[in-house]
């Protein structure tokens, strides 16, 4: 069985592959909203990937008081 660590991981490689394709996608068909909306995806996903990364710190740091 899959631990909860790696199903998160396989989610998020998941998403990030989802949008490369879709970005690959837009620019072979030369569209520009679809162009935008991938760049925004692709922001969201890494955006939340820090945030997700800095409250995990908060935590440890709050454990560690």
């Amino acid at each position: 069985m899959l631990s909860p660590v790696m199903i998160n991981r396989l989610i998020i490689l998941g998403f990030m592959v989802l949008v490369g394709y879709a970005l690959a996608k837009s620019i072979q068909s030369g569209s520009w909203l679809g162009l935008c909306l991938c760049i925004t995806s692709l922001g969201a996903g890494i955006y939340f990937l820090y945030l997700l990364a800095r409250v995990k710190q908060e935590m440890e740091a709050e454990e560690n008081r």
